[in-house]
């Protein structure tokens, strides 16, 4: 029902965020690889969501990224794993290592989020084999151009203009992750 909003960022408060749009706020939970994303108070902010309804509640759930996005309902589909774990999943993970962990069947890596257990985690391990989208495969079996390609999408999402974004990924080094080049590009262009 609501698949993104366009405002300014009014508050935050791990993991959840007010963001006003046109004069209606809204409560929005957010992974922390979105929240430690985030642009500053008072700055616009855009965010693809998924919107929850339950007996009891009305959640909206906000990405930065439509990997991220695609990853969390993903992971609802999974029997037993609800918004809340699914949350708590990207924020324990990036989604590129939640494909890694996939691929390789580590589960290791799974059982150190808060939440998910040794039977969780082989669930997860089993029913998402295959299903997690090609595009979300993880950032250093990109190609350079890929990843900076992925880079310039990201700080355009963001609100950067073009001319922002380039001069960002000239202060990149050479062969950066996708998730890592953001990042940088992100301290580039605050200073």
């Amino acid at each position: 029902m609501i698949g993104r909003l366009a405002g300014t960022l009014v508050a935050k408060a791990p993991p959840q965020l007010l963001v006003d749009v046109h004069g209606v706020g809204y409560e929005v939970d957010v992974p922390m690889s979105t929240f430690y994303n985030l642009p500053g108070l008072g700055e616009p902010v855009v965010l693809l969501t998924h919107f929850v309804v339950r007996e009891d509640a009305q959640l909206l759930f906000g990405f930065l990224t439509a990997a991220e996005r695609s990853t969390f309902r993903e992971l609802t589909r999974i029997s037993g794993v609800g918004p809340r774990t699914a949350l708590a999943i990207l924020s324990g993970l990036s989604v590129a290592e939640l494909t890694q962990a996939v691929a390789a069947q580590d589960g290791g890596r799974l059982v150190k989020v808060p939440g998910i257990g040794k039977k969780t985690a082989e669930r997860l391990l089993l029913e998402l084999k295959g299903r997690l989208a090609p595009e979300l495969a993880p950032a250093a079996a990109l190609a350079p151009d890929d990843a900076r390609a992925d880079i310039t999408q990201a700080l355009l999402a963001l609100g950067y203009n073009d001319r922002e974004a380039q001069a960002a990924l000239k202060a990149l080094p050479p062969g950066v992750g996708v998730s890592e080049g953001i990042k940088l590009a992100l301290k580039a262009l605050t200073r």
